[in-house]
């Protein structure tokens, strides 16, 4: 009876594997050689269907929306007693704005030392 259950939990844990072939070193470059091809198959692919998009080198520097603008200035006009715009509005950034709602929150006056190093503000 010892017999019998040893077999047949030998069956169970081992299962019915097959034996596994060893593979050559020329079939293993074979199949990366295959797999190098396609992956560059694919780069080729998707570098001719997608455009290239032309991407701006900063990118903190986009222009102000007019809403933008308007909050801007209103954060310029709480400062008004001790600096005053030096550029026109329109040429703000992104950057500028953030800045100043930096100023506006944290009260840190590097803000504005930075922006009048920039040439956005100018002291009175």
């Amino acid at each position: 009876m010892k017999i019998l259950l040893k077999g047949i939990l030998d069956k169970l844990l081992k299962g019915n594997q097959p034996a596994a072939r060893p593979i050559s070193p020329a079939e293993v470059e074979a199949l990366v050689e295959a797999k190098i091809r396609e992956h560059a198959a694919t780069l080729e692919y998707t570098n001719k269907d997608i455009p290239e998009q032309t991407l701006p080198a900063e990118q903190e520097d986009y222009t102000l929306s007019p809403k933008q603008i308007e909050y801007a200035l209103s954060l310029i006009d709480k400062i008004k007693n001790e600096f005053e715009l030096a550029i026109h509005p329109s040429t703000l950034t992104i950057k500028d704005l953030n800045r100043l709602i930096a100023y506006n929150r944290y009260k840190n006056k590097g803000t504005l030392v930075n922006l009048v190093k920039k040439g956005v503000l100018k002291k009175k």
